[in-house]
């Protein structure tokens, strides 16, 4: 993993229906599915041809009984897992799983200081490098960060993983500030609206079309809460959730016109890790604006 140190190297789906998540995220995003279980635990990868894309697993009964609802988490490579997690606290971030081996690798779950969830891993058997093909249909093409402050935020990364800064958008309201690991654009940052009650990570997944693939959500029983909306060079974002309550975004192009623009909805989560906990609810209004853009990655 020492080549792949802050970077985006594996995602994983906790979620209260295992059989519904394969059969959803395999019509919508049109990932094949694979059994991955060892003695101990029921895991299942999602794959895009041959490669290992994400996990799939059951959210613990001890979680859900503390308020934890189905949520992504991304995971990030680092050097040493060790090593890491003790930076970040030094930092000011929250350790929820302290370093673990685990069936994937050694990995710890954490927080940044203004609460965002993810994990930090090293040696992982699977996914390893995958921002060198972010464009490709079925791939992660997005990190994105709804932070309480941005800039904070921004010299927290750096500090901890050694991103750099890769150029902002201004927009009407604030700044969507871009961000590199390795050299490359992998995602942005921006400061969280009045109706996110918390700072979090969200994922975009690549389709090829849109339209077609919001369709399949709401077919599939999920739900779009913001989009599609157009970023640049063509490419439109829809922001969902699924049918357990996993939050996620769709990218791609638009292939067909003349559809009607989603309406706003209200959703409602909760995440939990060990004894912290936090609800609130995303309020989407129709009309609204995208804060990703696309002229950079």
């Amino acid at each position: 993993m020492a080549d792949y140190h802050g970077r985006f190297a594996w995602y994983e789906l906790m979620t209260t229906d295992v059989a519904a998540a394969k059969a959803f995220y395999a019509t919508v995003v049109g990932w094949d599915v694979r059994d991955a279980s060892t003695a101990d635990l029921a895991y299942t990868l999602f794959t895009s041809g041959k490669a290992a894309i994400c996990g799939l697993m059951e959210l613990p009964k001890e979680a859900t009984k503390r308020g934890a609802t189905p949520r992504w988490m991304g995971y990030v490579g680092v050097d040493d897992v060790d090593v890491t997690t003790g930076r970040l606290k030094r930092l000011g971030g929250t350790v929820y799983v302290p370093p673990t081996n685990t069936n994937i690798g050694r990995i710890s779950v954490v927080a940044d200081p203004q609460t965002a969830t993810l994990a930090l891993a090293n040696g992982l058997k699977l996914g390893q490098d995958q921002t060198s093909e972010l464009d490709q249909p079925g791939r992660v093409g997005w990190h994105e960060l709804l932070a309480a402050d941005p800039n904070k935020a921004s010299a927290f990364y750096a500090d901890l993983f050694g991103w750099q800064k890769a150029g902002a958008e201004i927009g009407a309201m604030d700044t969507y500030q871009l961000f590199s690991a390795g050299g490359q654009t992998i995602g942005g940052m921006f400061a969280k609206r009045e109706r996110e009650p918390y700072p979090f990570w969200l994922y975009y997944f690549n389709v090829d079309d849109i339209d077609a693939a919001a369709q399949r959500v709401k077919a599939g029983g999920g739900r779009i809460f913001e989009g599609p909306l157009e970023v640049l060079d063509g490419v439109w974002v829809a922001r969902c959730i699924d049918p357990q309550g996993a939050m996620f975004a769709l990218q791609g192009k638009r292939r067909r016109h003349g559809v009607r623009k989603n309406e706003g909805l209200e959703v409602g989560w909760s995440t939990s890790w060990g004894e912290v906990s936090s609800k609130g609810k995303l309020v989407a209004k129709p009309g609204g604006k995208s804060r990703t853009p696309d002229s950079e990655r």
